[in-house]
């Protein structure tokens, strides 16, 4: 632990998910106590299928000495296509930057978990905020099983239906759902000939979908089904795998290879996800003592490949701002100047593209016929190299906004 000249010395980190662990392993490494409260009983209980880390998160993570024990349990892709009318696309990338890693996101909170708990961090579990109280020298959070906790700040890690966020402000967005339910699974190779690292988009007659070869031969694929009522994750695991595999096999039934990769997925590997969601721009993320970051406060769709990324940054980039600057609300600010610009930008760059994930024949056709010229005139410098190339510079000093009475 590294001595910060901050007056914050303690912090409470809400949510041990992915922006929680490495929040606190980086307050940690700028001489902050941090401790994470988890409301679920364990550190990958109940979580998803799997994401991807883009290289700047990849960098993110190697600020904090998380990097490596995720590419050690993630998977390389090193080419992407994407598949409209049977048609495959190649997609151009950059030079020079890491590639892409998927991740099983049980293997990537355990993994965080891990780094944290060996730099220092505790965790608690079973841990479900529901209220707080502020000091003028610190913060009290209340749990549900009626014990509490005191630090200088407290930090909202605690996802896309924040509690966090909700007490900063009681009008504060809710998460916009996208009329799509997650789904992920692994099966046997089968009859696809795919390289290994190689990544699908495919524009289904009825609903996208991606896949791609794990390292071992395994193909790993994700359905977005177009669903109108919002689901929540226990709501959706209500209802068997036998029951929404039979709806993903009706839905893919005249794709290839959709139809294939639904008939061939059993029960048992089907990972039901839900909702997928996203949040709207939030207009205070912060409030006295109290702060948010990750999904909390910027959750951008799953289609921009950063909403992980944009969280690790995150963290590291607030964990920065409260060593160097001595007032928790200057601290806030300029927190927020550094990260509003650029997570909304990646929101705003993939917010048109949901709509094409459930594309009826007319915008299909339209696509086939100008994806490919798009793609020719595609500028992945342009298009991609300022936010895949971004990397964090720890050791420098931040210099404060300057804070409105």
């Amino acid at each position: 632990m590294s001595e910060t000249s901050s007056a914050v010395r303690t912090a409470l980190v809400i949510g041990g998910g992915i922006s929680g662990p490495v929040t606190a392993t980086a307050l940690h490494k700028a001489g902050i106590q941090a401790r994470v409260f988890e409301a679920y009983p364990g550190p990958a209980y109940g979580v998803g299928s799997n994401l991807a880390l883009a290289p700047n998160g990849m960098a993110a993570l190697d600020v904090i000495g998380a990097g490596d024990a995720i590419r050690a349990v993630a998977a390389p892709i090193t080419a992407q296509s994407m598949a409209v009318n049977n048609k495959h696309l190649r997609l151009p990338g950059l030079s020079g930057v890491e590639p892409l890693q998927l991740v099983d996101r049980p293997d990537l909170h355990i993994a965080l978990h891990d780094v944290a708990v060996a730099a220092g961090v505790q965790f608690e579990y079973s841990k479900r905020l529901i209220d707080v109280e502020e000091h003028a020298d610190g913060i009290t959070a209340h749990f549900a099983d009626g014990t509490s906790a005191t630090g200088d700040v407290l930090i909202g890690a605690d996802g896309i239906r924040s509690t966090v966020r909700t007490l900063i402000d009681p009008n504060a967005p809710d998460a916009q759902y996208l009329r799509m339910l997650g789904f992920g699974a692994y099966l046997e190779g089968g009859s696809l000939d795919l390289a290994p690292g190689n990544m699908i988009f495919a524009f289904g007659k009825r609903a996208y979908y991606l896949y791609w070869t794990m390292p071992d031969g395994r193909i790993a694929w994700g359905a977005n089904l177009p669903h109108e009522q919002y689901l929540s994750l226990s709501e959706a695991r209500t209802v068997s795998n036998e029951e929404w595999l039979r709806i993903l096999r009706e839905v893919y039934a005249d794709d290839i290879p959709g139809a294939e990769l639904a008939r061939n997925t059993k029960p048992e590997d089907l990972v039901v996800v839900g909702a997928l969601q996203i949040m709207p721009p939030v207009p205070h993320w912060y409030r006295g003592r109290m702060v948010l970051t990750g999904d909390a406060v910027h959750a951008p769709s799953n289609t921009s490949g950063q909403g992980g990324s944009m969280a690790i940054e995150s963290a590291i980039e607030l964990a920065r701002c409260l060593r160097d600057i001595d007032d928790p609300t200057a601290a806030f600010a300029t927190y927020e100047a550094l990260r509003r610009p650029r997570v909304e930008g990646v929101a705003n760059r993939v917010k048109r593209m949901n709509h094409t994930k459930a594309a009826g024949p007319v915008t299909r056709a339209v696509m086939g016929v100008v994806m490919p010229m798009a793609l020719k005139r595609m500028n992945p410098e342009k298009t991609m190299g300022h936010e895949q190339r971004f990397r964090i510079d720890w050791e420098a000093p931040v210099q404060p906004v300057r804070v409105n009475a």
